[in-house]
């Protein structure tokens, strides 16, 4: 089994996570050449290690650099949305719940922070400001801690 820093972070904190295995330099690249927005350092360094982090339900806590260029370009793209709410052109979605709030990097004047999105009010609220916390909440707190 691959080993590094986010892995044994992440089964330290939840034994039941499922996690994929690394991306390469070249998805990586490919993700933010698709984007046109640089990947934050933290989950650039996740995805080396892991591409996509579940939870034992099967929750996309983190995903895949495929998931996160086709949901993202999706979602930017999709007609429907541009009516109905606010540009997502410089947030990136990385993850979700079954609850159905999705999560995104923003940037802030601190830099990179982390948002909740509501699909239902267009709300986009910054819950936390680095990855390792996100991941504490979404996989000890569970789908609670956001709202």
């Amino acid at each position: 089994m691959i080993g590094g820093v986010w892995r044994e972070l992440i089964w330290e904190m939840y034994p039941e996570a499922v996690l994929a295995d690394p991306v390469d330099e070249v998805a990586l690249s490919e993700v933010e050449k698709r984007l046109q927005l640089p990947l934050p350092f933290e989950l650039a360094s996740l995805l080396r290690e892991v591409d996509g982090v579940a939870n034992e339900y099967g929750d996309a806590v983190v995903w895949s650099a495929r998931r996160l260029v086709e949901d993202n370009l999706g979602m930017r793209r999709e007609p429907d949305y541009r009516e109905l709410y606010a540009p997502f052109d410089e947030m990136i979605f990385f993850g979700d719940s079954d609850m159905g709030p999705q999560f995104a990097y923003v940037h802030t004047d601190y830099g990179p922070g982390i948002v909740v999105w509501d699909h239902e009010t267009d709300r986009r609220r910054l819950v936390v400001v680095s990855l390792r916390d996100y991941l504490a909440r979404c996989l000890i707190q569970g789908n609670s801690w956001f709202r």
